[in-house]
């Protein structure tokens, strides 16, 4: 099969679908890898260490002409033309917040399969952990930075020190980001208190922080008794294919401090926090309230060397049995199937059915 990798284009997102590893592999199974020109640069990759492995080089156009086109990050308008109703798109999607881009995929007749929505037995997302993790570590890293005064911040230190108090951190979460999220916020010294609306999560964390970590139930009246206090808010509420439930309002976050950092993991999906709008790597934050909000959607891309080796590690075996197998692929492996959220002009993912029931 002959596989299509285009640059990103969102902005400043340096990760790549396929890193010269993945395209050996490819190769050595006898498919033909086409990597956009540039590509790979912004994760250290360069054009010649994707030739050496045996991959082609190609301009744009090209790139969207193959049967199969892995990416990183969801199409942006300007790639909405190049879709075409004989291809297999493979990517993040996000489309319970994106009518645009939902629409445009039916309309093409693309197959569309979604990162995000791949799911074990079990339920775990194992194209969405590795994004996560690394997500829910930077936004500790991100928002500790912005507590301090010259980025619009309160001047408070994470840790504090012996004789002044920590920063108090709230997390409303306790999947792999929140996790991940107290992980570090620990490991800075921070006062954590992490929320969850599942009771045998909160038990299951508890064996992981023991004490160290305030875990309580989510339910409007914990979480309007913990805001006020927090020193910074990370939203990290995920429910796959829709978009994330409202947990903080507007008038909730009136009550936080001046100067106090909100990060919305959640905000590809919408986001958990009223105020929160979506921002960018060149223009991360905006004040309202007098709150720093951070709403940048591709957070990993700020780490692409790390992001597209741990995001490649995950996504290589089910992009192999696509390669192989095509289509059929989604008949041989029912966790890769559950990524399927478009085909054949419709939608066909349950949960975006439900949100986009007017797109035909």
């Amino acid at each position: 099969m002959e596989i299509g990798v285009p640059k990103e284009i969102k902005d400043q997102e340096f990760r790549v679908g396929l890193n010269p590893s993945s395209v050996k592999v490819l190769c050595s199974q006898g498919h033909q890898v086409f990597i956009e020109t540039s590509a790979g640069e912004g994760s250290s990759f360069s054009d010649k260490d994707y030739e050496k492995v045996g991959a082609k080089i190609s301009d744009r156009k090209s790139i969207w002409d193959k049967e199969l086109i892995v990416k990183v990050k969801e199409p942006l308008f300007e790639e909405y033309e190049y879709f075409k109703n004989d291809q297999i798109l493979f990517t993040y999607l996000h489309l319970a917040a994106n009518r645009p881009l939902t629409e445009a995929l039916v309309k093409s007749g693309i197959t569309a399969i979604a990162y995000e929505t791949v799911a074990m037995e079990d339920g775990k997302l194992p194209l969405l952990t590795p994004m996560s993790i690394i997500a829910g570590r930077l936004s500790i890293q991100i928002g500790a930075r912005y507590l301090e005064k010259q980025q619009g911040g309160r001047g408070i230190l994470l840790g504090g020190i012996p004789g002044v108090s920590s920063a108090q951190v709230v997390i409303l979460g306790g999947g792999v980001v929140g996790s991940e999220a107290a992980r570090i916020a620990l490991g800075m010294g921070a006062k954590v208190q992490l929320f969850d609306i599942n009771v045998e999560r909160l038990r299951y964390l508890e064996t992981i922080f023991g004490s160290r970590v305030e875990l309580l139930h989510s339910n409007i009246y914990e979480i309007e008794k913990a805001i006020p206090k927090a020193d910074m808010l990370i939203g990290a509420v995920l429910i796959p294919g829709r978009r994330a439930p409202i947990l903080v309002s507007n008038a909730l976050v009136s009550k936080m401090s001046p100067g106090s950092v909100i990060i919305d993991v959640a905000v590809d999906q919408g986001g958990c926090i009223e105020t929160l709008k979506t921002t960018s790597h060149s223009s991360p934050i905006y004040l309202e309230h007098g709150i720093v909000h951070f709403g940048v959607p591709n957070m990993p891309g700020a780490v692409p060397w790390t992001a597209t080796q741990a995001l490649n590690n995950s996504t290589l075996p089910y992009i192999s049995k696509l390669a192989n197998y095509g289509l059929e692929a989604l008949k041989k492996d029912v966790s890769l199937a559950k990524g399927l959220n478009v085909k054949n002009k419709s939608i066909v993912y349950p949960a975006l059915k439900e949100i986009f029931n007017d797109i035909h």
